[in-house]
């Protein structure tokens, strides 16, 4: 199966005629995640023709409001449309407090489970698994607590060679899980034949690195390293970088740096300050450093891998 992103929003603190907060909907492995869910998210999942009733698993890089004030509207939409899943919720340690205050107040009746996984661990952990692929935190270096995230399948199965399997007929149809994992096959006279003969590559698996919020932080090198795409903010152009580290941000310099210490196959660029009307300023300056580098295409399905 392929891999898509689509970008919600990507534009910093307020939301405009024009783009949105931070929101991005990943398809990987048949599984649908949401990543971060500022003001409006439903309604740009909507316009996306996401299939956001299939999200199970929504991820919060941390609690400023433009990365979660979408929450509370989107939890109370899933109730109205019948929902009985449950929903899983991924987010710093105050999330539960923070909704199901809103919940208690406002007196919205949920209708299905939601689950919480508040996270306080300050190093990268691994927090979903699955047969298929895995998510891992990406600790970074924001004003308040917050985390990225790394998306990454796990080793997919081999391809069977029929042609040569079909030259065996001791192999059954109940051997191939085993070819599959990449085990040799065992004929009755005790020959063994070699899975590399049997099989060929599987097909490659794909990662997908989020860095949300952050100052310039090295210390994420090895986590993301070799990711086939990395979404990095860069909330500023290098000539603010003061005012970068002040607040908490990363410049498009400092963006594509990381890129290119980290090797990764390609770069998104995003979370940009209003102050920017033409945003290629951000690419010109990223591309001197790491020449494969991306402006977010709003609300497109975009393939990764």
């Amino acid at each position: 199966m392929s891999t898509f992103l689509t970008m919600l929003g990507f534009n910093s603190a307020i939301p405009t005629v024009n783009s949105s907060p931070t929101a991005q909907f990943l398809e990987m492995e048949e599984r649908a995640f949401l990543i971060d869910c500022g003001e409006g998210t439903q309604v740009q999942l909507r316009k996306a023709k996401a299939r956001f009733s299939k999200i199970n698993h929504i991820f919060i890089s941390h609690l400023h409001g433009d990365h979660c004030f979408g929450l509370p509207g989107l939890i109370a939409s899933f109730r109205l449309l019948g929902r009985e899943t449950p929903l899983h919720i991924y987010a710093p340690k105050g999330i539960k407090e923070m909704l199901e205050t809103i919940f208690r107040i406002t007196e919205t009746h949920k209708g299905f489970e939601l689950i919480y996984h508040e996270l306080e661990s300050k190093k990268s952990v691994r927090i979903f698994e699955d047969n298929r692929l895995e998510v891992f935190t990406i600790p970074l270096n924001h004003r308040i607590y917050c985390n990225g995230y790394l998306f990454r399948e796990k080793p997919k199965e081999r391809h069977l060679n029929m042609q040569e399997i079909s030259k065996y007929p001791e192999i059954e149809t109940c051997d191939y899980h085993n070819l599959k994992l990449g085990k040799d096959f065992i004929l009755s006279d005790g020959y063994v034949l070699k899975n590399e003969v049997l099989t060929t590559e599987p097909s490659k698996s794909v990662s997908y690195a989020f860095c949300s919020d952050t100052r310039y932080h090295e210390s994420i090198l090895p986590i993301i390293e070799n990711v086939d795409v990395l979404y990095h903010e860069a909330t500023f152009l290098h000539e603010l970088k003061d005012m970068a580290d002040y607040t908490g941000h990363t410049t498009a310099m400092e963006a594509a740096r990381i890129a290119r210490k980290a090797n990764v196959g390609k770069l998104i660029l995003g979370h940009f300050s209003n102050r920017y009307h033409d945003l290629n300023v951000f690419t010109d300056e990223a591309r001197e450093v790491f020449a494969n580098t991306f402006l977010p295409k709003a609300l497109e399905a975009v393939k990764i891998g």
